[in-house]
Order: C-alpha cells, then structure tokens, then sequence
C-alpha cells in the first residue's frame, strides 16, 4: 500500500537534478555522441578555454567543471569539445519541468537544471519510489535525457539524497538512516558548506557531516554567525523550507531615492547622486544576502513629471559599481537634458544569493580564474586587517562573476 510512505505529519520532497546538463542535451540532440568523452566549454579554439560541463565518460578521465581545457585535453587526447548552446538547453528544462508538473503543482526550479517537487498529496499516484521511476523514466524516453532524484522528509536531505547516485539514481534518505549514509560523509560534501566554510569547520577539528551535527553550538555560531546553527540543524536533518513555486515569481525589490537641494542639470552632481543611491541599495541588498537581476531608474523633473525606467539584466548583480554602471546607462538613455528634482534606484528580481547556483558565467570565468590569486590574497589580507586595503575597482567587467544562465530560463518557466 502506498500509503505507508506518506506520513500524516510531515512531508515527502523529491529533488530532480538531470545529470550533466549541457553535454547530455548535446548528445540527446546528435545520439553520435553517445558514449563519448565530451565537454562543453566556452572557448573551444582556445587551450586557456574553461571547461563548463562534461560527459560521466569525459569524468572517467578526470575532466572536471572549470578545469581549463588544455589540461582536459592532456588527460583525455579523445575530448570532444563543443561551445554552448543555450537556447537549446533552455527548451530541454522548460519540456523538463513541464513532466514534473504533470505530477503536481507544487514544483520549485532552483536552477535551469534542477527543482524540488511537494508529493505529500500524491499518494493517489503510488508510492514516492513508483512516482520517482515514472518521472526519471518519462525523462529518459521522452526527452532522451537522464536525472538522479532524491527522496526526503525535507528539501536539504531530497538534495543531498540526489547526488548519491549518478546518474540514473533513485535515493530515499530518511533522518533515520543519517548516521549510516550522511555523517559519515566529508564535511566539502555538504549541500551550503563551500571551500571556505569547509576550511574554517576543519581548522576546529570538524572532518565529517556527522561531526558537524554533533559539534558545539556555541563554537559553530562563534566561527560561522547564524550560519553555524542553520547548518548544524541541516546535518541533522532538520529543514522546514517549503517547496514554493511561487518563488520562480518573486518580484521583491530594494529601492532608495533623493530630492536633491536644488534642480540641476549638472551631470557630475547626477552621478554623485546616482552612485550614492546605488551604495545605499546595494548595502541593504548584501544585509539581506541577495542578488538582483534587474534595475530600475526613477528621474523626477523641476515641473514634476515622473519618468521610470527599467532594465532587466542577464546577469544577477549584487556590487554598488554594477548598479551605479547600469543606472547612469538609463538616465543617459532617457533624460530629456530638462532640470531634475529627485532621482531613484530600485534593484529588483531579487533572488537569495544561497538559492543560486553559483555556476560561473562561461564567458568572462576566464577573466575570474586569471585573477584567483590576486582574490585570495585581497581576501586574505582583508581576513587579517578587517577591511580591504585595496581600493575597489571602478571598472565592474573586472571583477564580474556571473550566475546568469541558471536562472534565466525562469522567465520563460513563469509564462
């Protein structure tokens, strides 16, 4: 009976991940390449290229996400290397989520190629395994294409459950099989601990998932602020976040606006004001940890005339020179040259920064992995003297790491 799977407190949250993207679109497009070691990466004519994705027969070799390509090519001399395809792979997650949501409304696309799904009410539908293999199988035969997915009482552990088995795997992690199957597992292979984190749990002894579940909570809050007790709770498996599918629809924003001591039509005094406002938003967006994907300009005139006017980006910025570079483009798109009175900016299409995947845009990642070094020195020093002891970099396309594609499919998922 299926009933037995579905609690009458609780939940049960499935999270679908299609296994290796890009190139398993690439292959379900020209079946050639089925089979063989294959890698999508941004510049294929270039050695210095970066490697986005690869095939499980490229993995075998040892080819791995942001390896640059001419170290690729040495460890695999058969590589197949393709550019991107977006819109492609953009119509393979719209098709895939249109599958999920055959099963029930209660779908959350975190990314273009992975979503949580609510099945608590499906019982009508067999149990959590059956509906599982129905999906991963509707997938595969209709789209050509495969995926793991995780089954949990929570989103954190349907998450974690789904990358135990790839591709192709079906995973149940219960809060009682923790000790068997997640404690035991290195502390870098925790869904929301990055390097960094991970480095900072192993300098006070922490190697383990389980070690970090059982770890004093005062420590963990002391190294990691709030953080520390939110992923001590997760390795416990303890997560309340519903799957929401209205979060594909949230439109919050963060806005601030001026009056200025006089109307003006000097355009040092506007860009003072403009970088000014663009501080103050982009301060209370890094208070509340989130990234916007669009900007809005507000220009109020001397006889009160209010112009506003947005700009939606393909790329989720967070910095005060990004916002400041995009708000001076629109009031040199679209002041009229009359006096201004007041002038606003609203960053908007706001997504947290913890719920976008952090995939690094394939064109300018080169730009970022040249300058690693420098970043870890800047946050080094920064670690020891408390601030920064370089002056930022007035040019945004320096230092501009992106997570645009990831999300971009979502304005299509919300029409």
């Amino acid at each position: 009976m299926a009933s037995k799977w579905y609690p009458k407190k609780g939940r049960v949250i499935f999270h679908v991940d299609m296994n290796s993207f890009y190139a398993s679109v690439e292959a379900a497009f020209d079946p050639s390449l089925k089979g063989k070691p294959l890698a999508i990466a941004g510049n294929p004519e270039e050695r210095r290229g970066i490697i986005v994705t690869s095939s499980y027969e490229a993995r075998k070799y040892g080819v791995k996400t942001t390896m640059p390509l001419g170290e690729a090519r040495r460890l695999c001399p058969d590589l197949m290397v393709m550019r991107p395809n977006f819109e492609r792979y953009r119509t393979a997650s719209k098709e895939m989520f249109k599958i999920l949501a055959d099963v029930t409304s209660l779908v959350q696309p975190v990314s273009i190629d992975e979503g949580y799904m609510d099945i608590t009410e499906c019982s009508d539908q067999g149990s959590p395994p059956e509906i599982a293999e129905r999906i991963q199988q509707r997938i595969a035969e209709e789209l050509d294409l495969p995926c793991s997915i995780g089954i949990a009482p929570n989103k954190f552990l349907a998450k974690m459950a789904s990358d135990m088995k790839k591709p192709m795997g079906i995973t149940i992690l219960r809060k009682r099989d923790l000790e068997h199957t997640l404690w035991k597992l290195p502390i870098e292979d925790m869904h929301g601990v990055g390097s960094k984190t991970a480095e900072k749990l192993r300098k006070i002894g922490i190697e383990t998932i389980g070690g970090l579940a059982s770890h004093s909570v005062i420590e963990l809050k002391r190294i990691l602020g709030i953080n520390g007790e939110r992923l001590q709770n997760r390795a416990n498996g303890l997560d309340d976040r519903p799957v929401d599918p209205e979060a594909v629809h949230d439109f919050k924003s963060i806005g601030t606006s001026t009056t200025l001591p006089h109307d003006t039509t000097d355009e040092d005094e506007i860009q003072t004001v403009l970088r000014r406002l663009s501080n103050k938003v982009a301060a209370r967006m890094n208070g509340k940890k989130v990234l916007a994907r669009n900007v809005q300009l507000m220009i109020r005139y001397h006889d009160r005339k209010t112009v506003t006017r947005s700009r939606q980006l393909q790329e989720f910025i967070s910095k005060p020179d990004e916002l400041f570079q995009h708000s001076i483009q629109l009031f040199d798109q679209h002041w009229n040259q009359d006096p201004v009175r007041l002038l606003g900016v609203t960053a908007g299409d706001l997504a947290e920064k913890s719920e976008v995947t952090q995939q690094l845009d394939l064109f300018n990642y080169e730009q970022y992995a040249g300058k690693e070094k420098l970043y870890k020195t800047i946050d080094t020093l920064t670690e020891k003297y408390g601030k920064n002891p370089f002056r930022t970099l007035t040019n945004p396309d320096e230092t501009k790491v992106s997570t645009s594609f990831q999300k971009d499919f979502l304005d299509d998922y919300k029409k």
